[in-house]
């Protein structure tokens, strides 16, 4: 099928992915937020990460991608990296099912220390949401370091922030050689969650507030 940018915001919108917060919550970048990207909501359930997996091959055929295999980053995307390799792989030549380590292992093979497996061949790598993008350039330098061949990084939400250094997460990635794409982004999902939910003027605000300060471009709510 072909990715629908659309359709694809509307099931993040319906599922519940963003939700907002009068009092501020930390988040893992260390910066505090009044909404928060919570994939973990989609990715408990297994008829939601079917239909996430199916997106996340849609969008890397549009993109004229033949990855051998796919990678979820520990731990967020670790539910959605294997439910999508396992598709793959059913309809392919792949047979493996590469799995991270959120926390390295200390004992055993020291080639386990951080995978249950790792990916092979043209790998693409998946995160559920990226802020300033430091758990993503984690994993990818742990993978180089294996020589995994990283064609891509995708992202199942971007939430348009810059990095501490003023420099984008697509800007960082790409000082690996490796390109990123976000499948959805703060900006297109936020007006649309905003409307759904209604959460008030005050937290409007607080966001724009938030996004003068770290985001990529000025976001308007109201």
């Amino acid at each position: 099928m072909v990715f629908n940018q659309e359709i694809f915001n509307e099931f993040i919108i319906r599922s519940g992915v963003i939700g907002f917060f009068e009092k501020p919550i930390k988040l893992k970048s260390e910066r505090m937020s009044n909404y928060y990207v919570n994939w973990r909501t989609v990715l408990e359930s297994v008829r939601l990460t079917d239909i996430t997996s199916r997106f996340v091959i849609d969008f890397t055929e549009s993109l004229g991608l033949e990855p051998f295999c796919f990678y979820g980053v520990p731990e967020g995307a670790t539910k959605i990296g294997i439910i999508t390799q396992y598709k793959h792989g059913i309809n392919s030549d792949c047979d493996i099912l590469p799995m991270g380590r959120g926390k390295p292992k200390d004992h055993g093979d020291p080639k386990d220390k951080y995978f249950l497996g790792l990916p092979k061949g043209k790998t693409i790598l998946l995160e559920d949401v990226t802020t300033t993008g430091k758990s993503l350039i984690d994993e990818i330098e742990k993978l180089q370091n294996e020589n995994v061949d990283i064609i891509v990084a995708f992202g199942l939400t971007n939430r348009n922030e810059k990095r501490d250094d003023g420099t984008t997460v697509k800007q960082a990635i790409g000082n690996y050689n490796i390109p990123y794409f976000a499948m959805s982004n703060a900006f297109e999902l936020l007006p649309l969650a905003y409307q759904r939910q209604k959460p008030g003027e005050k937290i409007a605000r607080a966001i724009e507030e938030e996004f003068e300060r770290y985001g990529e471009y000025p976001l308007r709510l109201l």
